[in-house]
This record gives structure tokens, sequence and C-alpha cells, in this order.
């Protein structure tokens, strides 16, 4: 039975992994981050660095997975950003107001925690980090259809333990990510084929059981170190560079009752670690070393979350975010390609056990609409202009326990 569920298991997650990195250009809430990496996790608005309950909770913290026994999760979370900008600009910006196409976008992610002979675990994760997409019909630029479309997908392989009450993990993680522009040739970018950049860095995390019902969590992200994106050598800094951003995160979790877990994250990302992301758009030439970003900032985001164990079969949970708007309105002139201004985060979902060994997880999130006004100001044109950003999701999964 093992066996035939364990060839089961690599097809879904080969075909999983492929679908992870074309399909999910835009999964993310925190500027380019994903608010969380499975369906549990977004319905408890990202939060759980503190708390190792299933598989795909070693993607927030790899020490985490020290507290899961053998278990098999796979998910999907269809998310819809709609995006967009109003100008009154010079032209030749194409004036009014204006929204981006293509508003679906099937995000997977797939974990497997198994235990060892020797007392610790191994875990492998596969999930959608974040990206950003717009793609606007008009000719936003002057060039025809304009947009951009990044995705980012990591492969996170942790090997974690126990000693007393502190649990630990550490995860090498390969990173691969693809990206395409079109409708900037009068920034001297070219309408390209799609690039792919591959690299990676080091996940790590702790986890302090305090007492029989509080624990603390702390994990991190180096940066991950990236090729460069050879085909958009004159857009992003450096010829081409675009690493993706260290971040770190520091959570409780606290067993209010028997039935009801309670957590606090707080989580860092550091965009400044990064020009092509953090460099103003005035820096100097786009391309050049030093040259100009998007003007990004970093950002703290708060999550908190609750689970109620109602009974047996089915288990509750809810949870909002808090993330700072990285974008300023000095920096709304690149901001019309990536307007990640969201920063309220409301979700909901539970759990729904079917039977002994399997659950079947749902959650939906919401971030209401948010904007930021500033003046475009491009080789092209300057004048007022806005860019807005509103997200709801649906996510299903299904966890498996051995």
């Amino acid at each position: 039975m093992d066996n035939k569920f364990g060839q089961t298991a690599t097809r879904l997650g080969m075909t999983l992994t492929t679908a992870l990195l074309l399909a999910t250009p835009a999964a993310a809430t925190e500027g380019m981050f994903a608010l969380g990496f499975s369906t549990n996790q977004r319905a408890m608005g990202g939060a759980g660095v503190a708390y190792g309950y299933e598989a795909m909770s070693a993607a927030l913290n790899p020490a985490n997975a020290a507290n899961v026994g053998r278990q098999f999760q796979m998910g999907i979370d269809i998310f819809s950003p709609r995006r967009g900008y109003t100008s009154t600009g010079g032209a030749p910006i194409f004036p009014g107001t204006i929204e981006s196409g293509s508003n679906y976008f099937p995000a997977p992610n797939i974990s497997y925690n198994h235990p060892l002979a020797n007392g610790n675990v191994f875990n492998i994760s596969v999930y959608g980090n974040g990206g950003m997409n717009t793609d606007f019909s008009e000719p936003l630029f002057s060039a025809g259809s304009t947009g951009i479309d990044l995705s980012q997908m990591f492969i996170s392989a942790t090997y974690a333990g126990k000693s007393g009450n502190l649990s630990w993990g550490i995860a090498p993680t390969v990173v691969i990510q693809t990206f395409k522009a079109k409708g900037l040739l009068n920034f001297g970018v070219p309408n390209a084929d799609r690039d792919w950049s591959y690299g990676g860095g080091l996940r790590a995390g702790i986890v302090y059981q305090a007492s029989p019902t509080v624990s603390f969590g702390l994990s991190g992200q180096t940066k991950m170190y990236m090729s460069k994106f050879d085909n958009y050598a004159t857009l992003f800094e450096n010829a081409g560079s675009f690493d993706i951003p260290a971040s770190i995160t520091a959570g409780v979790a606290w067993q209010a009752r028997p039935n009801l877990m309670l957590m606090a994250d707080v989580q860092r990302i550091f965009y400044s670690g990064v020009p092509a992301i953090s460099n103003s758009g005035t820096a100097g030439q786009l391309g050049d070393p030093g040259g100009a970003g998007f003007g990004w900032d970093n950002i703290y985001v708060l999550k908190l979350g609750l689970e109620w164990k109602a009974n047996d079969q089915m288990t509750w949970r809810a949870g909002y975010a808090y993330s700072e708007n990285p974008i300023g309105p000095e920096d709304v002139s690149l901001g019309v390609l990536a307007p990640g201004v969201v920063t309220h985060h409301l979700t909901v979902g539970g759990t729904y056990a079917v039977s002994e060994k399997n659950e079947i997880d749902f959650a939906i999130e919401y971030a209401p609409r948010n904007s930021v006004a500033g003046t475009l100001a491009n080789p092209l044109a300057s004048g007022p202009i806005e860019i807005d950003m509103s997200q709801i999701s649906v996510s299903v999964g299904w966890t498996h326990n051995f």
C-alpha cells in the first residue's frame, strides 16, 4: 500500500512541480512574497513560525518539521489579483483608468515529511515563494501591450531534529525563477523571450517549547543568489541581476485551551538587499551597475492566526495580516508594472477529516483594494498617476497521515 501510494505521490509531485513554476506569477501578498505556502497557512493569515502541525509548516520554519510525523501534503491556490492604474498624465502614457488582464493563477504546493531512524526528520517541500504579473492590453508606454511576468519556485530539503525543548532545522534551498516583459521598448528593453534564472541559498530556524502551552519560533532565509536574466540585461540592475531578498520571522504560539491555538508572527523582508528591486527609479540607467530599480522599501509584516478544533472531524482556522506597503509615491513610475501595494489581509478556512488518515483542507483569502498616488516620471511622460491592487484567493488541499 505504501509503495503504491509513494509511486502515486511521486507522479503527482512531478506534475505539481511543473505546474507550479509555469503558473504562479502573482501568488504573493507581501509585496512579492507569498503570505503563506499551504492551504492551512493561508487560512491563518500566514502565521505559524512557532507551530509545527503539518508537513508544509517546514516552509515557514524548517524546525517545525521536527514536530510533525510522517505526512504527505498537496494543495492548490487559485489566486486572483486585480490591479491597475488611473492616470491623467501627459501623452504618450495611456490615459484613463486601466485594469490589467490575466486575473487568475493556479499556485500548487507539495510536501513530504519523513521521520528517520536516528530520531531526526527529513522534509522535502516545493512551493511558490512569490512573483508578480501585469498584463495591459493597452500600449502603456506607446510600445504595444505592456506587462511583466515573474515566477519563483523554491525546492527546500529540510533536515530537522529535537534536543530537549529545542527543535531545530536547516534547509538548503534551490530556486528557479522565470521572467518575461513586453511593451518596454522605449525604455531600451526589448520584447525578449521568456528567460530563466537559477540559484539558491539557505533557510534555517528554531522552535523553543517554553512550557506545555507556549512555544517561540525564529526562522530566516539568506538572500537567494541567482544567475542573471541575460535577456533582460537592459532592465534589471547590473546587467540582469535579480536575486531574491532575505527575510526573518519571529513568532509565538499559545495553546489557550485544549482545542484552541493562537499565533502571532512578525516578519521583516529586506528588499534593500536586491538593487534591482530597491534602487530608486531615478538612480541611473536601467541595467547599469547601481542603476534604476523599482524603489521598494524594506517592510514589516504582522500575522495573527487561530486554530479551533471543534470536534474530531472539523477544525476551523482564521487569520489577519498587515503588511507595510513597499512602494512610496515617488516610485509609482515603475510601480505600474508591479503594483504590490495591498496591506490588509483577511483569511478563513478549515480542515475536514474524511477518515483517520485523510483530511481535506480549504481556505479563502481577501485583501481589500489599496492604492498609492504619485507623479509619473519617465523618459516619455510626467503627470499624476495612482496605482492600485486588491486580491482574493481560494485554496484546497489534501493531507495524508501515515
